[in-house]
């Protein structure tokens, strides 16, 4: 079965040209339900059932593992078989019945308006680190990316005359624009800052960490939970936090919902929604609040 694995990861990446992130997700996944049926003396993916993908989805329940991780294991399940089938590897594809568990879509994690205020104000001296800083927030609150996506950033993607960037998101990209805040902490970096934190002058990279590399994710995490410690904020901040405000705030005043889903870069309006029954929740509790007669 191991073999099998390396192979539709190898397909994945060279065919369908998924991330990293996208072929270890895979991999994780389906190396547990490999250990799962090694246990069972099951070894070859011709030997697995029906029944015995069943008994691993009934032992994720049993062993209290989220519905969200569990729909995640059958869609790998679900694409590992489907190239299985491809490939000649199996007869039938037996993994077609496996239902996904139904998820609860918890409303995102929305910040106040003079809670961003204060995020956003917290870099405020002048050394290279905190300009950066003060340009990789403002930024981020005012095009709501993802956080792989400010951190893979060219200097090449931003047009600072015309305000917007280019965002590209594996076989796609979206201009997306940014006001006069982002424009101004952007020019202070660019005059001076980056390249002062910089260590290969030849690098494209828009944002570099204080070694002059390419920013990690785990390194952004953290100075964001830093400047939210500073700014007094008490809820969990993290970059996917600031991408949720920047969306609910544009719908709360008034932004449509197209614009706001080609900004955040959804394929299906369905997700961008949530953010208009927020605002619409919103509404209603002004309403029962403020109306003398609700």
């Amino acid at each position: 079965m191991e073999k099998a694995i390396d192979a539709f990861i190898a397909y994945m990446h060279d065919v369908k040209k998924t991330s990293n992130n996208t072929e270890m997700s895979y991999k994780r996944d389906l190396n547990k339900v490999r250990k799962y049926l090694g246990e069972k003396q099951i070894c070859e993916v011709n030997e697995i059932t029906v029944d015995d993908l069943n008994a691993y989805i009934l032992y994720l329940k049993e062993n209290q593992f989220a519905a969200a991780t569990i729909s995640r294991n059958i869609a790998s399940i679900k694409a590992f078989f489907g190239f299985l089938r491809k490939e000649g590897m199996v007869r039938e594809d037996i993994s077609v019945s496996l239902k996904a568990p139904k998820i609860e879509k918890k409303m995102p994690e929305i910040m106040a308006m003079e809670d961003v205020v204060r995020l956003l104000e917290q870099p405020k001296g002048n050394s290279p680190k905190e300009v950066r800083d003060k340009a990789m927030l403002e930024l981020l609150y005012a095009t709501g990316i993802r956080v792989t996506e400010i951190i893979n950033l060219k200097v090449t993607d931003v047009n600072l005359q015309m305000g917007f960037i280019i965002c590209r998101d594996e076989n796609k990209e979206r201009i997306i624009p940014f006001g006069k805040e982002a424009k101004h902490a952007l020019l202070c970096y660019f005059d001076g800052a980056r390249d002062a934190m910089v260590e290969n002058k030849e690098s494209d990279a828009l944002f570099v960490n204080c070694s002059g590399q390419a920013m990690s994710r785990q390194g952004f995490w953290k100075l964001i939970k830093f400047y939210a410690k500073k700014a007094g904020i008490t809820e969990d901040i993290t970059p996917h936090t600031l991408r949720h405000s920047f969306a609910a705030h544009l719908v709360e005043n008034g932004a449509d919902l197209r614009s706001v889903q080609e900004m955040l870069g959804h394929s299906d309006i369905s997700t961008t929604q949530i953010y208009a029954n927020m605002s619409h929740n919103r509404i209603r509790e002004v309403y029962a609040k403020a109306h003398p007669r609700s």
